[in-house]
């Protein structure tokens, strides 16, 4: 009872702080000089929109993470963890997305302006020349950040993690942080139009390798990753329950 009347009114008083901060946010980071300020002020600007509906952010492990490139590798259970990552990530990481975040309003402006880079999962082409482009990346040591999912469901679980993060970290002999977020799924998850409160932990773990550079080597990082992944975050493993909807995918590049 008291939960439901806490949550009663909490959930529209927070919407509603959330999308002006987000808004606030959104323009600020638009505005900004250079791509490194514009994702500083992205990471503080997140900050303070939890911080606007009371949530707090804790960040665990941030000393696994190495000086050169990596990719980050985190489950997905709502539509904020990407906002949640971008706060918990230095701002060297570059993210990568559904192309379809492109195209809201405000915000594909500021993923844009952040330098977040879109992947067409229904175009193989384009999946291919966006992974040769983030392998150069990570010949040059920049990290990027990956769902490897590709997507969230409202049940908890973890899906099946796509090839793309993997191969790419396997031909280039980049080392895989495993990620695990809990708090996300409860605070704005399910298809929920309003938020729930809940705090939110991304824990970050030692670096893993592929034991070479073929695909076997990356089948295997992935598993080794999603096991670790799903540690962290605390949820099921719903691989068997999706493994027949993910054989029929059309083939993923990138992540």
């Amino acid at each position: 009872m008291t939960r439901r009347l806490f949550d009663s009114i909490y959930a529209p008083l927070a919407a509603a702080l959330l999308a002006v901060a987000t808004l606030i946010t959104c323009i600020v980071v638009i505005i900004g000089p250079t791509l490194a300020i514009r994702r500083e002020l992205g990471r503080f600007g997140v900050r303070l929109m939890l911080a606007c509906i009371g949530v707090p952010l804790v960040v665990r492990g941030r000393a696994h993470l190495p000086s050169g490139g990596c990719i980050a590798v985190a489950n997905h259970a709502s539509y904020i963890d990407g906002l949640v990552l971008t706060a918990a990530l230095p701002r060297e990481f570059t993210f990568v997305v559904q192309n379809g975040a492109a195209q809201w309003p405000i915000i594909g402006l500021t993923l844009r302006r952040m330098g977040v880079m879109f992947v067409d999962r229904a175009s193989p082409k384009q999946s291919a020349q966006l992974t040769r482009q983030l392998m150069r990346r990570l010949k040059n040591h920049q990290p990027i950040a990956i769902f490897p999912e590709g997507t969230f469901k409202s049940e908890p679980g973890v899906l099946r993690f796509k090839d793309g993060a993997f191969v790419m970290a396997a031909r280039t002999q980049t080392p895989v942080i495993p990620i695990g977020i809990r708090g996300t799924r409860l605070l704005y998850g399910g298809g929920r139009k309003l938020p729930r409160w809940s705090p939110v932990v991304v824990h970050m773990d030692a670096p893993i390798m592929a034991e070479g550079s073929d695909h076997a080597a990356a089948q295997i990082l992935r598993d080794r990753a999603r096991a670790q992944v799903i540690i962290l975050c605390a949820e099921a493993d719903r691989d068997t329950a999706t493994a027949e909807n993910q054989t029929n995918a059309p083939p993923e590049s990138a992540s």
